[in-house]
């Protein structure tokens, strides 16, 4: 895997990816930015949350249940003093779907939490996670 950066002034930075996407990431006006996009901080928490919500939608289609759909909410913290790492967590699924089982659910999640998430893997032995969730029933 091989990834670019480039600087485009103040506090921006246009990424592009070994698979020829692009992504701008940006800094507050306070720091130079002029909030063109994300924070670095923000990706971080938007990749894990996407690797472990796509890890959940593949283990519950795997086991057919009736997935229409599946949220994330993420909340963190970081330290005060530098470097500024994230110290907790937490991962809120709002998984929806007609007859979902709980348990298939809950297996997915810790399947996804405690071996097949990379991202939120590497991010956890740094800083403390934790999940919870929500299933909603649709038609």
């Amino acid at each position: 895997m091989e990834t670019q950066l480039r600087w485009a002034g103040g506090a921006a930075f246009i990424g592009l990816s070994s698979g020829g996407h692009t992504v701008v990431m940006d800094g507050p006006p306070e720091g130079g930015g002029r909030n063109l996009g994300p924070r670095p901080m923000e990706m971080l928490l938007l990749s894990m949350g996407a690797c472990s919500t796509y890890d959940v939608v593949s283990i519950l289609q795997k086991s057919r249940q009736k997935l229409s759909g599946c949220d994330v909410k993420i909340t963190a913290n970081r330290a005060d003093e530098h470097p500024k790492i994230f110290t907790d967590i937490h991962i809120h699924y709002i998984v929806s779907g007609k007859g979902l089982a709980e348990k298939s659910v809950k297996r997915a999640i810790q399947l996804s939490a405690e071996k097949y998430c990379s991202a939120s893997i590497m991010l956890g032995a740094m800083a403390k996670i934790t999940h919870d969730y929500e299933i909603v029933e649709t038609e």
